[in-house]
């Protein structure tokens, strides 16, 4: 038994009763960004975001409102003799006013420039909750394909296991091995018909775990295809952290949020300077008295039209400390967002190293891995022989055989290690 061939058969029924419909890693990929309730939700934010530069530019245009009131008066009043009276009166105004923003403080214009500035970084984060998502994918794909190669393996071990104990059973009956070698290879098949059972358990919630990442309705048919058995070359870490750090959404999130923050300190610094306004305004108004003869409403409204313009300055002095206030919590806010900025580059150098440490042991190790399969092989072959002729006893056959099949499933973690870590260093040197 070859190593080889036994590789090729892993492979090869690596997804075995695969269902109608199968998916690529590519496709799981964009289906999950999709479908991901986190990545919706960010994106809400992006476009909560867009609605706050369109109230910013709003802020540049004039207010204008228009009034109107009746009232009514009952019972003693002053009167223009001096003298009060019993007397009804009623009221009658109505009118538009306007205001215009001439100069704001320059708080119009901060705040949409820290508007836009937020957007951008809120673009980012959804970009890179995307991101998020598409790593979750990946490991738990190449999860669910290695599970999937150890159910392979679990079978291999148990069609061995029940061989011998038919080979066993042949020499039994020949007188060459005594009963006690039958008891054993009874107990090994319900060993590896235990092991095959829990690894199709894995399997099942490997793939049950893809399905929920993908938020995949149940009834859907859902298999995954096999990833070629080849694996990306290694990257240089220094220059994948290099072109992470200029291209990395989460990096630009972070940048651009430092940004924002910078423009909001400006925003509330906005509170110190005057404002000036022009207002224009026209109404008129109708009066009676009861027991008077007055114009009519008509005459009233045209008689009484009035008409004003005027311009409005404020001028900040004392605001119980409100804006210096709000400029250290903006300050705050900045330096909190730059200390974030930096443990993210520290976190994002940790990940590329320990992806890149962690792929060099894995392909050394698969390499190792594949020839540690194929003199295992040899060895089982051979000391099946010797099993066969007398000259081995049943211990040193179920070791052998042991660690075969140990070799094959190492074999396999160290295939899958190799590309998890492979990809993750290629993802972030995009």
């Amino acid at each position: 038994m070859k190593a080889l061939a036994v590789t090729l058969l892993i492979a090869a029924a690596a997804i075995s009763g695969r269902a109608q419909d199968t998916w690529t890693l590519d496709r799981c990929v964009s289906y999950a960004i999709d479908n991901n309730i986190g990545v919706k939700r960010q994106a809400l934010q992006a476009t909560q975001g867009e609605l706050a530069i369109t109230e910013a530019k709003d802020r540049f245009l004039p207010q204008m409102s228009g009034y109107a009131s009746q009232s009514f008066n009952f019972g003693r009043g002053l009167t223009a003799d001096n003298t009060y009276a019993n007397r009804n009166t009623s009221s009658f105004s109505a009118g538009a006013q306007l205001s215009l923003p001439i100069f704001q403080g320059l708080s119009a214009i901060r705040r949409l420039d820290y508007a836009k500035a937020d957007l951008r970084a809120l673009v980012e984060q959804t970009e890179a909750a995307k991101d998020d998502v598409e790593l979750n994918v990946i490991g738990q794909y190449l999860q669910a394909l290695y599970t999937a190669e150890m159910v392979q393996v679990a079978r291999i071990r148990l069609d061995i296991s029940r061989d011998e104990l038919a080979r066993r059973g042949v020499l039994l009956d020949a007188g060459k091995i005594p009963e006690l070698d039958i008891y054993q290879a009874q107990a090994q098949v319900s060993q590896d018909e235990l092991y095959l059972v829990n690894c199709v358990n894995d399997s099942a919630m490997a793939m049950l775990d893809l399905r929920q990442l993908l938020n995949l309705p149940a009834e859907a048919d859902f298999a995954i295809e096999a990833l070629p058995d080849t694996l990306m070359p290694l990257l240089d870490p220094v220059e994948v952290y290099a072109n992470a750090l200029a291209n990395n959404h989460s990096m630009k999130a972070g940048r651009l949020a430092t940004e924002a923050a910078e423009k909001n300190v400006s925003l509330a610094k906005s509170g110190y300077i005057p404002t000036l306004s022009f207002n224009a305004g026209l109404g008129s108004n109708y009066y009676t008295v009861s027991g008077m003869k007055s114009e009519g409403f008509g005459p009233q409204m045209r008689h009484n039209f009035a008409k004003q313009i005027g311009f409005s300055l404020s001028v900040p002095i004392f605001d119980a400390f409100s804006t210096r206030n709000s400029v250290r919590r903006a300050r705050i806010q900045a330096d909190n967002a730059r200390l974030q900025l930096d443990d993210s580059r520290q976190r994002l150098y940790k990940s590329i190293m320990i992806a890149y440490t962690q792929a060099t042991a894995a392909h050394k190790k698969r390499d190792a891995a594949l020839v540690a399969v194929e003199s295992a092989a040899k060895a089982f072959d051979a000391m099946r022989i010797k099993y066969d002729n007398g000259k081995a006893n049943a211990t040193e056959y179920e070791k052998s055989r042991s660690d075969y099949t140990s070799s094959l499933a190492e074999s396999v973690q160290a295939r899958y290690e190799a590309l998890l870590r492979a990809r993750i260093l290629g993802f972030y040197n995009r």
